[in-house]
């Protein structure tokens, strides 16, 4: 079973991506891929999980090894504008050659931005959109090595890094540029064993939910059709038996899921996102709500509303026999029509929604009176791709359902 080839190949831009090195055990190639770039080196990860592994005292050893100048900081949580600034400030002077990030989608965003500011020196506040001062980044940036050790944001392969201020005036917001893009990304699907079922489950309906938004973007291209359609079918056949954990198929499900995260990250910075994406911007500003677990607690909703409203208004957008693709892939299901395909697609969402206890958004905090103020918020961005405009009254409508 494949997606359908269009009839007609509109115009379409692949922007820089890394230098991809995917596999089993490629951990071991990254202190040859530090000694490429140079000598002083700033290794930015996680708090715990990473530098309690063997992985952590083998690279240690091998930068001693090769008589690295090397720092370490560490993330916690997701990064802040004052998190990158005060690390700029402390690290500018030690002429970085090479950030390298080893974790999940937060130290990768935080790498990416302090990357890129090491050598020009300024705040990231100078650059980051719809909240900063809106001056052009011209860089030059520290190349970075992105190491992801989750698979659900696809960080390694896009060109902005995320940052947010959480609270009632709290915002998250990007800074993006092609310099920020990680001159490697080292994919090794060995480091997701471990993680914790409810990691697995918020991270991996992250990258799904990426691929799907990507595959029905205003902005998708037969590429990145290809690469989503091949990131949807690797998720469906890997993420059951990992997030499972016993399954005899687990360790196989964990290089499927490496590598839907992975075209999650390389379709998203190409194509574009959508409505889950634009409300997650916000929800995670005024809410301590986990980025992917918003993506698994609205996706299936959000294609609820997208398929009716298409059907209602935009019945001939390319996005309706796309969902149809998507719910005969989900399902297994190859002979359902069209209308009968994006309904059991919305049923299968919903069903993964619930088998993974995905949170409501009241358990973060959230009511009635905040959806106006949420909605106001998710305009820019992400919601400029989705397959058409939703009313306040859609998007409300979203969110008061999974309340």
């Amino acid at each position: 079973m494949s997606a359908s080839f269009p009839e007609r190949i509109d115009a379409f831009r692949i922007a820089r991506l890394p230098d991809i090195q995917f596999g089993a055990g490629s951990i071991t190639r990254l202190p040859g891929l530090i000694a490429e770039q140079g000598n002083r080196v700033l290794v930015m990860t996680g708090k715990r999980s990473f530098v309690t592994s063997h992985h952590w005292s083998e690279l240690v050893a091998a930068l001693e090894t090769q008589g690295a100048a090397w720092h370490h900081v560490t993330i916690e949580g997701e990064p802040s504008p004052q998190r990158v600034d005060a690390i700029v400030g402390e690290h500018r002077e030690n002429d970085i050659d090479v950030v390298v990030a080893i974790g999940g989608g937060s130290v990768l965003d935080a790498a990416k931005a302090v990357a890129g500011l090491l050598r020009p020196g300024n705040s990231v506040m100078d650059h980051l959109e719809g909240v900063g001062s809106g001056l052009p980044y011209r860089g030059p940036a520290v190349p970075m090595i992105a190491v992801p050790t989750t698979a659900g944001t696809g960080s390694e392969a896009t060109r902005n890094a995320v940052l947010s201020v959480q609270g009632a005036d709290g915002f998250k917001k990007s800074f993006r540029d092609e310099q920020l893009v990680p001159a490697v990304a080292l994919v090794d699907p060995v480091l997701l064993a471990g993680c914790p079922k409810t990691q697995i489950a918020a991270n991996g309906m992250d990258a799904f939910t990426q691929l799907l938004e990507s595959y029905v973007s205003l902005n998708a291209s037969p590429a990145t059709d290809a690469l989503a359609w091949s990131g949807m079918q690797a998720f469906c056949r890997g993420f059951w038996p990992t997030w499972e954990m016993n399954h005899p198929d687990a360790d196989q499900g964990y290089g499927k899921i490496a590598y839907a995260s992975l075209m999650s990250g390389v379709t998203l910075a190409q194509a574009g996102l959508g409505s889950v994406h634009g409300l997650a911007s916000p929800l995670g500003a005024f809410f301590p709500i986990p980025h992917g677990t918003v993506c698994g607690t609205l996706v299936a909703e959000a294609t609820a509303v997208n398929i009716t409203a298409l059907h209602q208004r935009n019945p001939s957008r390319p996005a309706l026999p796309k969902y149809a693709e998507v719910g005969r892939l989900v399902t297994g299901e190859r002979k359902l029509s069209d209308s009968d395909a994006g309904d059991a697609l919305v049923a299968t969402l919903r069903e993964w929604t619930q088998r993974l206890d995905m949170p409501r958004l009241s358990v973060y905090g959230m009511g009635h009176g905040d959806i106006e103020r949420v909605v106001a918020g998710a305009r820019g961005g992400s919601m400029k791709t989705n397959p058409l405009v939703l009313t306040d009254n859609e998007l409300g409508t979203l969110l008061e359902t999974r309340l």
